[in-house]
């Protein structure tokens, strides 16, 4: 019989320390462990050894090269689908075929620009047009696309991602390079402005018997304003910065925390609140965007970013989560065990079977 053939377009895989890095693989393992029973998938990636070693024969294998990013590049072999597995990808088929789009965030209209005619946006809307369906990684990424562009009237899901910490890694021996002895709130992402670290620095400002440790790669301009304000306010030995850490020294972090702090103002989706939950962290989160879908009613949300009103609210929640500790620790993993790759993957292969029946 002939297979069904789908060509998914993971060339972001290798960079692991990103959000898209993070979903292309998890996607793929969460993929792999199903039964392809007349179906062929082909993975994108410029290592598909590496990807070899791990899956084997499970999948094919494409090796990506930047080139095909031009039109006249694009790869010439005809697949039944092609899924493009975010919504920046500048590689696209050669072919007209079946096309599932994913869409995580379209933060480029509140951060780059809201101007029609430019790339971003064009290249987001010949995506769209293209599309076969569209699956999006939170209510709030389709919302927010709606109100932007005008989608095409096809197949729309909403499919949340997995929880990324599959496996809870023995974390006795990680020696932390900051100060870890007393009590402490956790926060971790990427220092761009959109992560509002500066809020919770403020805030410390008027907390005394905490430390905060912030996780990530801080060497962009947004990580030395983060530095200064914290040296300005003589924070420094009450705010610590670790750059980037391993998924040990993470594990570390979120199991030893007091709370995970987690102010973004735009998130499409936003893992690390998830990782927190499932080590039973109480988990305060801005209102904002995507968050209230992760946190649900569970966790403690800043509707502003007052210091003072920040102070009272992370308080609060803390007392109230002592009070009760048991059961909200069950609670908290209860809700970060609901967020699964391996039902995100199933789900995302029910959708290429609906498309190509």
């Amino acid at each position: 019989m002939s297979h069904k053939s789908i060509f998914l377009e993971t060339h972001n895989i290798n960079n692991r320390a990103t959000g898209l890095g993070t979903f292309n693989y998890e996607l793929i393992k969460g993929l792999a462990a199903l039964d392809f029973n007349g179906y062929e998938l082909t993975l994108n990636s410029s290592k598909p050894e590496l990807l070899k070693e791990e899956f084997n024969d499970k999948f094919k294998y494409h090796k990506y090269s930047s080139l095909s990013r031009h039109p006249l590049f694009r790869i010439r072999k005809k697949y039944d689908l092609w899924h493009s597995v975010n919504q920046n990808i500048k590689v696209e088929p050669f072919f007209n075929t079946n096309y599932l789009l994913t869409v995580h965030d379209i933060h480029f209209v509140d951060e780059v620009t809201s101007d029609k005619s430019h790339k971003l946006h064009k290249l987001f809307k010949k995506k769209l047009e293209r599309s076969t369906a569209i699956t999006y990684i939170s209510e709030f990424a389709k919302k927010h696309t709606h109100e932007h562009f005008n989608v095409p009237n096809v197949p729309e899901y909403v499919i949340y991602n997995g929880n990324p910490i599959s496996t809870l890694l023995d974390t006795s021996s990680f020696v932390s390079a900051v100060p870890a002895d007393k009590p402490f709130f956790y926060s971790i992402g990427d220092f761009i402005e959109r992560k509002n670290y500066t809020s919770i620095i403020n805030m410390m400002k008027g907390i005394k018997d905490f430390n905060l440790i912030i996780s990530g790669n801080n060497n962009k301009k947004y990580g030395e304003e983060i530095k200064k304000l914290i040296d300005d306010n003589g924070l420094s030995n009450q705010v610590f910065l670790t750059g980037k850490v391993s998924d040990e020294g993470k594990q570390f972090y979120m199991k030893n925390c007091t709370a995970f702090l987690f102010p973004s103002i735009r998130e499409g989706f936003g893992l690390p609140p998830i990782e927190a939950m499932s080590f039973g962290k109480p988990v305060f989160l801005s209102d904002k965007t995507s968050l209230p879908e992760i946190g649900g009613d569970v966790s403690n949300y800043w509707t502003n970013f007052d210091p003072d009103y920040m102070k009272e609210v992370l308080f609060n929640g803390l007392s109230q989560f002592d009070n009760n500790k048991t059961e909200t620790e069950n609670l908290l993993k209860k809700r970060a065990a609901s967020f699964d790759w391996k039902i995100a993957a199933q789900e995302y292969f029910n959708v290429y079977k609906e498309i190509l029946k």
